[in-house]
């Protein structure tokens, strides 16, 4: 058997090395274009190790970011807590303040209200003064008798007992002196 070639088979070898010669060119200037990228010559292991330390650095910092956040949050709470402690403990004072003033006053009318109840249990005790009916008023320690008396000695004496009571601060004696 002969071998011959076919006329066919050098025009195929002419019209595919226009295309391959493209391809080359083109791998060539690929190759070209790489050498000017600057290489890290880094593994894709490398890589991968770099990209999962970038992931951690960003998680580090949105975990201090929301650890300040909390910080701040922490520390308006803790100013809100206070500022309402000293608005309860103001409050608090008020109200104890505004106790204190309603006790002294009760504790005066108390006083007060004893110091007319012995005042007048005085009064009836003396045999010449009982008769008459006398009134007593006391406000904040002053006392005023109202009323009639036999005589000035009575009238001076219903006072005089007046005097002689704890808390009385003065006494207005307006008793008149009414013969029996």
């Amino acid at each position: 058997m002969k071998h011959t070639h076919s006329p066919a088979l050098p025009g195929s070898v002419s019209r595919l090395k226009g295309p391959v010669l493209v391809l080359a060119s083109l791998a060539l200037t690929l190759a070209l274009s790489a050498c000017n990228k600057p290489d890290d010559h880094q593994t894709a292991g490398q890589k991968l190790d770099s990209a999962i330390g970038k992931t951690e650095e960003a998680a580090a910092e949105a975990k201090r970011k929301t650890e300040q956040s909390g910080a701040e949050m922490k520390a308006k709470t803790e100013e809100t807590f206070a500022k309402a402690g000293a608005a309860l403990k103001s409050a608090t004072d008020n109200a104890e303040s505004s106790a204190k003033v309603a006790a002294s006053k009760a504790i005066e009318k108390m006083d007060d209200m004893a110091i007319t109840t012995a005042i007048s249990a005085a009064l009836v005790k003396d045999p010449e003064i009982k008769v008459f009916k006398i009134n007593v008023d006391t406000k904040d320690g002053a006392v005023t008798l109202n009323g009639s008396a036999p005589t000035e000695a009575a009238r001076e004496r219903a006072g005089a007992i007046a005097r002689t009571f704890s808390g009385v601060q003065s006494v207005d004696n307006k008793l008149v002196v009414k013969a029996n």
